[in-house]
């Protein structure tokens, strides 16, 4: 484990001491959030803050290392509020792909992809690591990791409300994480009316029982409409109580992966999967 490098953050290492590190481990973190509105009581950069908190708590308990954040997501959606500034999905894949390949060509091959940009961001990151493991790079074991799918056990017994974009949960992350960096006189009882905008095939709850339903596009400008403050769901319940609880729970997770990781011997990840013995 890399217990005598200084940062877990390999912008601050230099390549003798990833080097080290490479000798004893071979995972990697990826950070990867969004620069968008979160409402007017979040920053723009809630999501990559998200993902950077995330990833160094848990490298620091798992001693692992990250690579520097990835700021830009898939925002197109929150495209009507300024500030927003989003690429392209096939652009995120490029960059992750080429993240992901310098990191597998000195050694890496288990990398975490971890979003902050809850849901959003998937589908890009998906593409890039099937398309690399499958074509390119069999001997990576990728993993994509999303506080969406990561808090689903916990956050029900955290939040007081439904959770969405700019929610009580998201913000009271990085009131938690970063004080200072929630507008906290601005929070907001400001909601979207989920039934009468998406006609009650999309839920209103990121953590709670969703309906049978699809998945409905929309543009920036469509979004300013049926928000005009940017949030999906209140904010008035942010606290550092409920962020720290959040924040926890998501980290203790990602340290369990880490270590399942150094573990793993199955047939992901092997050059030799499906040949005869």
């Amino acid at each position: 484990m890399a217990t005598d490098l200084p940062s877990v953050w390999i912008q601050d290492l230099t390549w003798e001491e990833v080097a080290s590190y490479l000798e004893r481990d071979r995972i990697a973190i990826v950070p990867i959030g969004a620069t968008e509105e979160h409402g007017p009581a979040g920053v723009l950069g809630v999501d990559s803050y998200v993902a950077i908190t995330l990833a160094e708590d848990a490298a620091q308990r798992a001693r692992v290392v990250v690579t520097p954040p990835i700021w830009f997501g898939d925002s197109v959606h929150h495209a009507g509020f300024p500030g927003t500034i989003s690429v392209r999905p096939e652009t995120l894949t490029l960059l992750v792909r080429d993240v992901a390949r310098s990191l597998a060509r000195h050694g890496f091959d288990r990398i975490i992809l971890l979003n902050g940009h809850k849901g959003s961001n998937l589908a890009a990151l998906h593409t890039a690591a099937r398309v690399l493991h499958d074509e390119e790079l069999p001997q990576v074991l990728f993993v994509i990791a999303d506080p969406l799918h990561l808090a689903r056990s916990a956050a029900p017994e955290i939040k007081d409300t439904n959770e969405h974009h700019a929610g009580e949960l998201e913000l009271s992350h990085v009131h938690y994480r970063y004080p200072g960096k929630i507008r906290m006189d601005r929070l907001t009882d400001a909601h979207v009316d989920f039934d009468e905008v998406f006609g009650g095939f999309v839920g209103d709850d990121l953590f709670g029982k969703a309906p049978d339903g699809v998945e409905i596009v929309w543009s920036g400008d469509e979004q300013r409409a049926f928000t005009p403050t940017g949030s999906f769901s209140s904010s008035l319940g942010v606290t550092e109580e409920k962020g720290q609880r959040y924040h926890d729970h998501i980290v203790s997770r990602l340290v369990e992966l880490i270590e399942w990781l150094r573990r793993y011997d199955g047939p992901i990840g092997r050059r030799d999967a499906g040949k005869d013995a």
